[in-house]
């Protein structure tokens, strides 16, 4: 029996999970979530002797019903091969009392690797099942990471195009390069002139112009999405908090049953969502501990119950989560109203038209387990510098606002429960910003290469292939637009009347 999915706005549009994977993104606007959360139907025993790949199919089956047992496990085993540097896929490492879970052994050194190299196996697969015969055009926007990435897994597949829209100034100097030096004959990348947010409401608004979808249509083309927005992107993530759990129960540092905590440093909400599924399902899961910078909008959510982005954007050292539109936490503000569609399109619709809504005390009863903390700018340079002087491990800047929410918690409430932290991106991608928490007083090579080598030579690591082949890369992609443009860029590249 199929698993179907609704839309978080409205109820009576449901799909099965490879029309939700194809869609992306509700016609009304709404984001697909399952009907109901499956449970783990294996022990953690039993679980706990499987690889990443048979770990994989294990969860991954119980929310993708409508695949078979092939098609599943063939996505899965192209997805998670050599483009990984390790056999492990997200090892876990312990670090003094601390485990930090590194997602970022990928192609692209980050942890939207872990998702978006599966993606386009499902995608294209979803596109057979349901007898498209348009070219799928991929649109997304990134804050840096889920670009480069989705670049990396859709460049030259047959039948698709991916454009990307990222903030010109608001990526790291490493996250553009992999971006513009992108190949591959159906890549576009764009920067825009404006935030994060302005390309995520302008990539939403073309998904939801209807008018724009028949000329597509009449071109030979149908959009869907690379964004955490899509279903396909979060069922994946789910696996590794699974992993994670089994893995230390394997190596005997927790008893079965035994809970765990874990901090995740989100902006826009799905990785930790991921996690609150996972606990859903079964997974021992104390604590869910919120990390978030200094736009800290989901920080004030979960202290006071109300979302309000009317607040400056901040740029900071952890560009990746310089988020104020959190898309993801409609997903479990969905969830925590008793999967009531109609009160999620009544707060979306508050959220859009005043920037801001307040959940009920109901809503936020509904919330226990989750803890939100924030860290600013000050507080991750020393996170970085602690965990290198302690234990001599390397961070980069946004595991290190995970590591200092989780400092100042355990300080805060004594809670020696066993804690993973998520490490979402190598220090490699931020190598400037690691080295200047590092050695506050010395000068800092100028070259993203000299930097590596420099950081290279400190945490005794090897420099990743992905900061390797940027040396000498050359710029592919240069088109620049101002938000209100991103529309015309994309009916240009793919010559829509």
């Amino acid at each position: 029996m199929n698993l179907m999915y609704r839309s978080t706005r409205d109820s009576n549009n449901r799909v099965l999970p490879s029309q939700a994977i194809l869609q992306g993104l509700s016609p009304d606007g709404g984001l697909f979530v399952p009907e109901s959360v499956p449970v783990l139907t294996r022990s953690m025993e039993e679980l706990s002797h499987l690889n990443y790949h048979e770990l994989a199919y294990e969860v991954m089956k119980l929310y993708l019903t409508d695949y078979t047992e092939e098609e599943l496990k063939d996505c899965i085993n192209k997805a998670y091969d050599n483009k990984f540097d390790t056999p492990e896929i997200a090892p876990l490492k312990k670090v003094g009392q601390t485990y930090y879970l590194e997602l970022f052994h990928g192609s692209t050194i980050a942890f939207k690797d872990m998702a978006l190299s599966i993606l386009p196996h499902l995608l294209t697969k979803a596109a057979k099942k349901n007898h498209v015969t348009e070219q799928i055009v991929i649109l997304t926007a990134t804050s840096g990471d889920t670009g480069k990435a989705a670049l990396a897994g859709f460049a030259d597949v047959k039948d698709t195009k991916i454009i990307v829209f990222y903030p010109k100034d608001g990526v790291s100097s490493i996250q553009e390069r992999q971006m513009v030096t992108q190949k591959g004959a159906n890549t576009d990348v764009i920067g825009i002139r404006g935030n994060f947010d302005d390309a995520q409401t302008g990539v939403k608004a073309m998904f939801n112009n209807k008018e724009l979808a028949a000329r597509m249509k009449k071109a030979g083309y149908l959009f869907s999405s690379a964004n955490s927005i899509n279903i396909g992107r979060l069922v994946p993530q789910i696996v590794y908090y699974v992993h994670a759990y089994c893995d230390l129960y394997r190596k005997k540092e927790i008893s079965e049953g035994e809970k765990i905590n874990f901090v995740v440093p989100t902006g826009n909400f799905g990785n930790i969502l991921a996690a609150w599924y996972a606990r859903r399902m079964g997974v021992p899961i104390g604590k869910l501990i919120c990390a978030s910078n200094d736009n800290k909008v989901l920080f004030d959510f979960f202290t006071t119950g109300r979302y309000d982005r009317n607040r400056e954007f901040i740029l900071t050292e952890s560009p990746s989560m310089d988020i104020l539109i959190s898309s993801n936490l409609e997903r479990l503000i969905y969830h925590i109203a008793g999967d009531s569609s109609q009160k999620t399109a009544e707060l979306m619709k508050a959220l859009s038209a005043r920037g801001a809504y307040e959940i009920t005390s109901d809503m936020k009863s509904n919330l226990k387990g989750f803890v939100g903390g924030w860290a600013g700018a000050k507080a991750t340079k020393e996170a970085i510098h602690r965990e290198y002087s302690e234990n001599g491990y390397v961070i980069d800047t946004h595991t290190a606002v995970a590591e200092s929410v989780y400092h100042k918690y355990r300080k805060e409430t004594g809670d020696t429960t066993k804690t993973v932290i998520v490490s979402t991106a190598s220090p490699y991608k931020f190598a400037r910003s690691v080295l200047s928490a590092l050695r506050p007083e010395d000068e800092l090579p100028k070259e993203d290469y000299e930097q590596a080598l420099e950081l290279s030579e400190i945490s005794g690591t090897g420099i990743p292939g992905a900061v390797k082949e940027l040396q000498n890369a050359p710029v592919l992609h240069k088109k620049v637009c101002e938000t209100d443009k991103m529309q015309s860029v994309v009916e240009d590249i793919l010559k829509i009347i």
